[in-house]
């Protein structure tokens, strides 16, 4: 077998960016250092699907600049029957872990860039891991970048699943912009046009996946954005409601009602959409809740929802510490699905009955 050729492990992670675009599940996992490493020292050896060489963590963390640059066939058939050690390794030995658990079957496998060796025990230390074969044609050097762009989508195309492939789109929609804006449509119909920007792509996701999938019969009573500007406000539902709904207040960015079928269905939902920060924070969820409560509302006719795009967002990350218990989280680009901060007090319940089926 011939031996692919070689980029450099620079080269290579940046193509992992491009192939692994935001939204890509366990993305960081995907284009970190170790990945780009692990890919190299793949190709190096020859572990590609179908080529009978296989990786085994020992050659990644064995790695050093000296040993890549020995590039005849000959150095590398040797490297891929036994892992020598020659200069200064790129990883220490007890990164094993991390190559095999994070980068391979936490990132790379799921993804369907690499495969494992059948037949080989759990507890064997055998090379068992291999490039797929169009995933490793994705690092041939000869594809320019129009090429390779256009391979990387392909790739996506047919390899990702549906699921990734829907949240890298939603990703995407967040992060450009548009001169005409984003244009919404509310559950009775009408529509608005907001900014351009990503707490619009998640405002607008709020009112046309979130509101119509968790509330039975949704309606718009305040929609705003950034900047207070006030893009939609109900004021004869809010009356009849018996709402003060107050702009000078510190209001939320979106305010759903769920009128539901009947009168014990009925839901205040106050939503803050979080691009950046400001997510409902106990502190906000007191003084939002109060507004409720002034106009005769109870605990259970009141919800939080803190809105992102990606649960792999820095903003996530950073503001989901502060969220207030007994709230939701919700994500743009998983819309099906919702995080219960339940706190065990309102509804002491078995966890069974707690879950969303």
């Amino acid at each position: 077998m011939n031996f692919p050729a070689l980029l450099d492990r620079n080269a290579i992670q940046k193509r992992l960016r491009v192939i692994f675009p935001e939204g890509t599940p366990e993305r960081n996992k995907c284009v970190r250092g170790a990945a780009a490493a692990t890919v190299f020292t793949m190709l190096y050896v020859g572990a590609v699907e179908r080529g009978g060489r296989w990786l085994g963590p020992v050659h990644v963390v064995r790695m050093s600049d000296r040993r890549a640059s020995k590039v005849d066939d000959g150095s590398r058939a040797a490297y891929a029957r036994r892992a020598v050690l020659i200069g200064r390794r790129w990883y220490a030995e007890n990164s094993r872990e991390q190559v095999r658990d994070e980068v391979l079957r936490q990132g790379l496998i799921p993804n369907n860039a690499v495969v494992e060796r059948p037949g080989i025990a759990t507890t064997s230390g055998a090379p068992r891991y291999a490039l797929k074969h169009e995933f490793a044609a994705l690092f041939d050097p000869s594809l320019d970048d129009v090429s390779f762009e256009k391979a990387a989508d392909a790739w996506r195309a047919s390899s990702l699943s549906a699921a990734a492939r829907a949240r890298i789109s939603i990703m995407r929609r967040g992060a450009v912009a548009s001169d005409q804006g984003v244009l919404v449509r509310f559950p009775s119909g009408e529509t608005r046009r907001l900014t351009a920007g990503p707490s619009s792509v998640i405002s607008r996701a709020v009112i046309e996946e979130f509101a119509p999938r968790f509330l039975v019969e949704p309606a718009v009573l305040w929609l705003s954005e950034s900047g207070a500007k006030v893009i939609s406000r109900d004021d004869g539902l809010a009356a009849d409601l018996g709402l003060k709904i107050d702009p000078s207040k510190n209001l939320p960015d979106i305010i759903l009602v769920d009128r539901g079928t009947e009168s014990s269905d009925f839901l205040l939902v106050f939503v803050e959409v979080v691009a950046t920060d400001g997510p409902v924070t106990p502190q906000r969820a007191e003084a939002l809740a109060s507004m409720a409560k002034a106009a005769g509302y109870g605990d259970r006719q009141i919800a939080f929802v803190t809105a992102y795009l990606d649960r792999t967002r820095p903003e996530f990350r950073r503001t989901f510490p502060s969220l207030a218990w007994q709230a939701f989280a919700w994500f743009a680009s998983e819309p099906e699905h919702v995080v219960i901060l339940h706190d065990g007090v309102r509804s002491p319940k078995p966890l069974g009955q707690l879950l969303i089926r």
